[in-house]
């Protein structure tokens, strides 16, 4: 099974649910960006949480592109509220998964992409600090066409540095 989250520059949208840290679901929608270029791989992901009020992550974060067939893909991330985060996304048959810690701070997490086809993944996650779960998160992905990315390129999300996020 070929999987194209990640391992093709696109455009993802979708929605899902966000659980607080005492359990409160919460309506989240989410938008992600990957971008190739020849030393490294970028994405600049916004997770906009529909609560009173509304409140928006966003994430960029650079993955270092497979040396060989099989290979773990390291990837980091500034945050200005966690830290620095550094993980690792191991792609599967059927699913990528994805660890990631902040050494300094104690967080750390992480992430599934299900794939169910080449323009759908189901996405879960989960962040901890500690043993203590902060948060979580199942959202559906979707690929935006050609002609979505193309209408939405004027509001490109691609950072130009790894180190943008907050």
């Amino acid at each position: 099974m070929k999987h194209t989250y990640l391992i093709e520059p696109g455009i993802w949208t979708g929605n899902g649910t966000f659980w607080r840290e005492d359990g409160e679901p919460l309506l989240a929608e989410c938008r992600t960006e990957v971008a190739h270029q020849s030393d490294c791989w970028l994405i600049c992901a916004t997770l906009k949480v529909l609560g009173a009020p509304p409140v928006e992550f966003l994430t960029a974060c650079e993955i270092e592109p497979p040396r060989r067939k099989g290979a773990c893909l390291k990837w980091s991330s500034e945050n200005a509220t966690l830290g620095k985060l550094q993980g690792t996304y191991s792609v599967l048959e059927n699913c990528i998964m994805s660890v990631y810690r902040c050494t300094a701070s104690g967080y750390h997490g992480a992430e599934h992409y299900g794939r169910i086809d080449a323009d759908r993944y189901r996405a879960s996650g989960v962040l901890l600090l500690e043993e203590r779960r902060l948060s979580s998160w199942e959202l559906l992905l979707t690929r935006a066409t050609a002609a979505e990315s193309s209408a939405d390129s004027g509001r490109s999300a691609a950072p130009r540095t790894p180190t943008s996020g907050s």
